[in-house]
């Protein structure tokens, strides 16, 4: 992939923040309203737990969903948990270093060169799975490491020089499959949240491996129908879900 980037998604999250952090900051005394951002940590079981705290509440967590007592088992999407295997060049082997001009590479496994004698191999992936830890067994990155070499030394042989230095795993939801394809799933929950009407609890899931593709586009469009309390400005086949008689494993 010619002039393809590595996103660090920790970092570039935390710039996204600072970014917001900084719009809002820049606000002039002339805008018609205050506007303020702030951060706050806490767990949460349950969306009762923030009601009557704030105008909306839009649940981002992922294959974390489960964590909350109201969408628990209810949502139409599948977890599927991912390995990544980290991979050094011997240090004695400078003749095999990547060039830093060259791509990424993106196939079967794809390859996240991380500078020349580093690079990320992926990822696996086991459907069904309730394992959040981002830990990863002796065994489990075995089998992942002979599951992704031979796919990544078709398109790159000189991998099979490189030396295994560690691993690291996630869980994803991934959305469910309609003839449209795999589309993210937006739109208000509250049909959800036992005594609430109206529209102030809100959900963007199902992102998959796409995460960095849709984030923005479902982040303006959530944001428009929250700001008008609207569920019916969202795009009809990112809402389709709530139709459906599907259920998340649970």
């Amino acid at each position: 992939m010619p002039q393809a980037m590595n996103i660090h998604p920790k970092k570039y999250l935390q710039a996204l923040f600072l970014a917001c952090l900084n719009f809002t900051e820049g606000t002039t005394a002339s805008d018609c309203e205050e506007r303020e951002m702030k951060l706050y940590r806490l767990s949460v079981s349950s969306l009762h737990e923030l009601a009557g705290k704030y105008d909306a509440v839009i649940v981002c967590l992922g294959a974390k969903y489960n964590t909350l007592l109201e969408l628990k088992g209810k949502l139409p999407l599948r977890t599927c948990r991912g390995v990544i295997a980290q991979l050094q060049l011997p240090n004695l082997d400078i003749s095999g270093e990547y060039p830093n001009d060259s791509p990424s590479i993106l196939s079967d496994a794809w390859l996240a060169f991380q500078g020349p004698q580093s690079v990320l191999m992926g990822s696996t992936w086991d459907w069904n799975s309730r394992n959040y830890s981002s830990e990863v067994t002796p065994e489990e990155l075995s089998k992942a490491f002979e599951e992704l070499l031979p796919k990544a030394s078709t398109v790159y042989p000189a991998i099979k020089r490189w030396e295994l230095a560690g691993a690291r795993a996630g869980l994803r939801a991934m959305p469910p499959l309609t003839p449209l394809g795999s589309l993210p799933l937006l739109g208000c929950v509250n049909d959800l949240v036992e005594g609430r009407s109206g529209c102030d609890y809100w959900l963007v899931g199902g992102l998959g491996a796409r995460g960095l593709l849709y984030h923005g586009l479902l982040g303006k469009l959530m944001a428009h129908a929250v700001i008008s309390s609207d569920a019916t400005v969202l795009p009809s086949e990112l809402t389709s879900w709530k139709q459906t008689k599907l259920v998340g494993t649970s």
